[in-house]
């Protein structure tokens, strides 16, 4: 059964500071649509700007900068130094399976007797009593959770009076109390002290699993001191950094008048002491301490341009200024940076490049730190932009013997994979395995080094997905006129259906569907034999675990993000819940349900030819918080229309042609909007989505027309 035809669509296109537009074009050196774009988009100040145009390892956050990141690190060397026996426990979903493949594989680099579980058939979300009793009668002492764990407070308490040690590494959302845990790595705590609350489980791993490399370093847990002098009017400018873990820790600028204080008087001396001291060109650094500080002064200085050199030959000979001056970096700081911030990056630079762990060899993860982020829906903005670009060219370059066999057997080996093919083409079978209750068969066939055994695998993930498949259309059948009637009987605000039927594992898909089709948030429950399960969903506007966490009193558990969230309550309490569900809801206020498009851009004619895939290109990737760019064009012609559908006409194949270019397009979903919005022969105006189209090993650009109406028709929302 289809949704009802919605009302006609809203087209809106934020006005903009063309001031600004000129600002980011210049800056950045951008063009014009670009920076409309961008500014469109809010991404205007540098320290966001440069996720969007850059795509360097080194402009990822240190995982350092979580509080407890060393304690967990140390808790890891321990077991290794102990040989502990040591559990992985993680989640159901793409995001978990990912988390825990790449915790094993490299805790078993480690040498560490590692194994790993996930929740099967009806088993909870995260870590359970009956879990960690089976892990205790194994002699067990040391627990890892990835994408779970941060709601645990009983668990962790428990594996603790058995003697057992947990490390939470997970990115939900806590409760007030936090899991008494050895370390908690979450950048949504408060007081996390990560830069940024939206990595994906995996992508917390990852960083656990960087600063788990950084440990093999000489420079872990010391603190080094960077140093620059600089010639000031008649003064010398001593500037210094302090760093730990290569994290800045302190500094210090001091302007010394020569001769009239000696060093062990000055601010520096203490800043210095009993710390190895690095510089960039040690004969002009010592030359100028001295004429600070005088002849005698000895301060024990390290050379690094010769090492630095060695990695990038590129920079030999040249200054601190002179790098300064070839610095991209530089562009995407809010104030223009000092001499000491270009020493310091190209330092960092420098290390990644002395220890390939923490660049090369950390890259080839970031395959399935894609994989997971895309499929948990996370935000596609601030460093997960930069883990997915590195790893879409993984996941294109086929380096993990397993996964290649799974593309292969899907037919993807030839083609160029995105974010929409990890949304549509990978993750569902992944997933469909965990909704089913064995996820073991996607870490399985991941971690499997038989490319047979991986067939099979994922032979039997397919079968699974067909299934679930099924059991998803048996149920949007039965759901879908119980969800009208929700919707009603809710003034239009909120749907809450329930099916004694119905599969567990997909909850959260229909809930998702009758969100998408009614425009408000839903919630989807199952009947189980000792409780029920239920998923929600809702557009950002509304929280979802803030709405659940109204009713904490009377469900069992519930959890999860601002879009998206589980729960679970004794059957006895389905009748009251219900009752204060709707309670609770009467005070939200209906939710508009026209579909709203935002333009990006409103291009001339002329600049809608194939140079247009370099600007969608040059954002890429697109996801959630940053969806494909949207163009609107004007008074192009229909020239040719054909209907698409396997029984009846669904989907239309154009030809529209803006004068000079002639493009392919496709308008799914829009078959019955003719005669009666367009037809062909016309001229309209449209909005569309420009892409690469693969078929038979070719590519070719084409259009994905989100909407279309006749030149007179349209009508613009401006807003600033």
């Amino acid at each position: 059964m289809e949704k009802k035809r919605m009302k006609k669509a809203s087209w809106y296109k934020k006005e903009i500071d063309k001031s600004l537009v000129k600002s980011l074009h210049e800056n950045y050196n951008i063009d014009l649509i670009t920076a409309s774009i961008l500014s469109r988009r809010n991404i205007v100040q540098g320290k966001n700007i440069k996720f969007y145009l850059e795509h360097d390892i080194l402009y990822l956050h240190n995982p350092f900068l979580f509080e407890d990141m060393d304690i967990a690190v140390e808790r890891i060397l321990l077991a290794k130094q102990e040989q502990e026996n040591v559990r992985i426990f993680g989640d159901r979903d793409v995001d978990g399976m990912t988390s825990t493949i790449l915790l094993k594989e490299r805790l078993d680099e480690e040498g560490l007797n590692v194994s790993w579980r996930l929740p099967a058939g009806d088993e909870p979300y995260g870590l359970t009593k009956e879990g960690v009793d089976a892990f205790a009668e194994e002699g067990g002492t040391l627990i890892i959770t990835v994408d779970c764990g941060i709601t645990n407070v009983e668990e962790v308490a428990y594996a603790a009076q058995l003697g057992i040690d947990t490390v939470i590494l997970d990115h939900h959302l806590s409760s007030e109390i936090l899991p008494p845990a050895v370390a908690v790595i979450d950048p949504k705590i408060e007081g996390s002290g990560y830069p940024f609350k939206n990595l994906a489980g995996c992508g917390v791993a990852a960083k656990f699993i960087w600063a788990l490399n950084f440990s093999q370093t000489e420079l872990y847990q010391q603190e080094i001191v960077l140093l620059h002098a600089r010639p000031g009017n008649e003064t010398v400018i001593i500037e210094a950094v302090k760093l730990e873990n290569m994290i800045e820790i302190d500094r210090v600028i001091e302007e010394v008048n020569p001769g009239v204080l000696p060093a062990e008087q000055s601010r520096l001396w203490e800043f210095l002491l009993d710390r190895p001291i690095f510089v960039y060109d040690q004969e002009q650094e010592i030359s100028l301490l001295k004429q600070a500080f005088g002849k005698n002064t000895q301060i024990g200085l390290l050379e690094t341009a010769d090492e630095i050199w060695k990695f990038f030959p590129s920079l030999k000979g040249n200054s601190l200024v002179q790098l300064d001056r070839m610095s991209k970096a530089k562009r995407y700081y809010q104030e223009r940076p000092l001499e000491i911030d270009v020493f310091l990056n190209v330092f960092q630079a420098y290390m990644y490049r002395k220890y390939p762990k923490l660049s090369s060899e950390f890259i080839k993860i970031l395959d399935l730190v894609a994989i997971g982020t895309v499929a948990d829906l996370m935000p596609m903005k601030d460093e997960n932009r930069i883990l997915i670009k590195y790893g879409l060219r993984v996941l294109n370059a086929h380096e993990r013997p397993s996964l290649r066999t799974f593309l292969y057997k899907r037919k993807l080996l030839e083609k160029k994979l995105s974010t929409t093919d990890i949304g549509w083409q990978i993750s569902p079978i992944w997933n469909a395995a965990g909704r089913l209750g064995v996820p073991e068969l996607a870490v399985e066939m991941l971690l499997s080094k038989d490319e047979a055994e991986q067939e099979t695998l994922i032979d039997q993930m397919v079968n699974l997905n067909k299934k679930r498949k099924k059991l998803g259309e048996d149920a949007w059948s039965r759901l879908y006129p119980k969800a009208g009637k929700s919707f009603e009987d809710s003034g239009e605000r909120l749907i809450v259906v329930d099916d004694k039927q119905l599969n567990r594992g997909i909850t959260g898909i229909i809930a998702s569907r009758l969100m998408n089709n009614f425009h408000v948030p839903a919630m989807v429950i199952a009947h189980l034999e000792d409780k029920l399960i239920g998923s929600m969903r809702s557009s950002k506007e509304f929280h979802v675990k803030d709405f659940l966490s109204k009713f904490d009193d009377i469900l069992l558990d519930y959890g999860g993000h601002q879009c998206a969230g589980g729960f679970s309550l004794p059957h006895e309490n389905m009748e009251k819940f219900i009752s204060r569900v709707k309670e609770k809801i009467a005070f939200v206020e209906p939710q508009d349900t026209v579909a709203t498009y935002e333009i990006d851009a409103e291009l001339p004619k002329k600049y809608v030819n194939p140079n247009l895939i370099h600007i969608v290109e040059k954002l890429e990737p697109y996801g959630e918080d940053h969806p494909p760019l949207i163009f609107m064009v004007r008074d192009v012609e229909i020239e040719e229309m054909t209907e698409m559908g396997n029984t009846k006409p669904l989907h239309l194949r154009l030809l529209i042609s803006t004068g000079k270019h002639k493009w392919p397009a496709v308008f799914w979903r829009a078959a019955d909007r003719v005669p009666e919005d367009f037809t062909s022969g016309e001229r309209v105006d449209i909005l569309f989505r420009l892409g690469k189209n693969y078929f038979k090993q070719q590519e070719t650009l084409q259009l994905t027309i989100l909407d279309i109406t006749r030149n007179a028709d349209t009508v613009l929302t401006n807003s600033m």
